[in-house]
């Protein structure tokens, strides 16, 4: 099976929890993703997530100069985002538990 197709409905979720626990900014979000098992994700997988989140109103994005080069957005949830991440979080859990409740009821049988 390809991981990624079943990462990819996971993501747009775990890329807002980390940003409700205070505002950040792209390339520290890829580095926790990192740090969570999430290896391999570039830009090319994180910035149209971003995009989607910010254009449905569930995260608001701050640009300010750095003075390592070009502009930094920091991104930062809104009360919207929470609501929808609160709804996120609750279907996860419940797809969750079901699957393992199949996977877990499974082993061993053909």
């Amino acid at each position: 099976m390809d991981a990624s197709q079943l990462m990819k409905g996971v993501l747009e979720g775990c890329v807002l929890a980390l940003i409700a626990k205070g505002e950040t900014y792209g390339y520290e979000i890829l580095t926790q993703l990192s740090e969570h098992g999430f290896e391999g994700l570039g830009e090319g997988t994180l910035y149209p997530i971003l995009t989607r989140l910010d254009k449905n109103g569930f995260i608001a994005c701050r640009k300010t100069k750095s003075p390592y080069g070009p502009i930094r957005k920091y991104y930062s949830i809104t009360p919207e985002g929470e609501e929808h991440l609160a709804l996120f979080r609750e279907s996860y859990e419940k797809i969750s538990a079901c699957a393992q409740s199949i996977l877990k009821d499974s082993e061993g049988k053909e």
